[in-house]
């Protein structure tokens, strides 16, 4: 009888002491602090942190900021450039076509009815405005050349430096592409592993793809003329051919 009764307390005794630890462990759940938990940062690119200067010109006055200044060509295989007599710009004379990363010395800038042959990326407006300047890299250092920069209709002014120029060299701004990478940007070609931004400033802006998936696709540069298909994955260059069907 009495060991029954033993085993009985000993039993209740077990029950109340694990409804006990079970009623502390909820509670110090409940009352425990929230663990805060460090949110995940999307790492940002290098070549986003690069920072490029605006000054969006709003006048002829405005332009002067640019005279005596050395400036790069980020619009690459976009626009023509044309000799300069006397400050006339010769419109049928083509020099050529402005490359990415191209070194250019601003000496001034004139105002010119252009012909309709030279309006194809800039507007003609009632007179196109032309800056003058020297290419530093260039076989005679102290050639003078116009290219269009902008227009003027009815008395206002449109300018495009800020999507045409680099403003500060970008070998320095984009000093992590490292020496290989800018080697074959200079040189006007592409080396696999390159991104599309490289790849771009290397052949230039006109270039055409059947996919908006950036980074993830193939794009045929027109490459002035001798068009080059590259293949792109995730942000890659993997393969590069000619493409003659451009």
């Amino acid at each position: 009888m009495e060991s029954g009764k033993k085993a009985a307390i000993g039993a209740s005794v077990v029950l109340v002491l694990a409804v006990g630890i079970r009623v502390g462990l909820i509670y110090r759940e409940r009352n425990a602090p929230a663990v805060v938990k460090a949110p995940v940062r999307e790492r940002i690119a290098d070549d986003d942190l690069v920072f490029l200067k605006q000054k969006r010109p709003a006048s002829m006055a405005d332009m002067k900021d640019l005279f005596g200044a050395t400036v790069w060509i980020s619009a690459g295989g976009q626009l023509e450039y044309y000799p300069v007599a006397g400050k006339v710009v010769q419109y049928a004379k083509s020099a050529g076509t402005l490359l990415g990363a191209q070194e250019m010395k601003i000496k001034g800038a004139v105002e010119q009815v252009a012909p309709k042959t030279a309006t194809f990326r800039i507007p003609g407006g009632d007179k196109q405005v032309l800056l003058l300047f020297t290419l530093p890299a260039a076989a005679d250092a102290t050639k003078e050349y116009a290219a269009p920069v902008g227009y003027r209709q009815d008395g206002q002014y449109t300018f495009y430096t800020d999507e045409i120029f680099f403003y500060d060299d970008p070998h320095e701004l984009y000093k992590h592409w490292g020496p290989e990478i800018w080697k074959a940007v200079d040189e006007h070609r592409v080396i696999l592993g390159m991104n599309e931004r490289q790849v771009q400033l290397s052949l230039g802006q006109v270039s055409k793809s059947n996919s908006k998936e950036y980074g993830n696709r193939m794009v045929v540069f027109a490459n002035l003329g001798k068009p080059m298909a590259v293949t792109f994955v995730k942000n890659k260059a993997t393969a590069v051919r000619e493409d003659q069907g451009y």
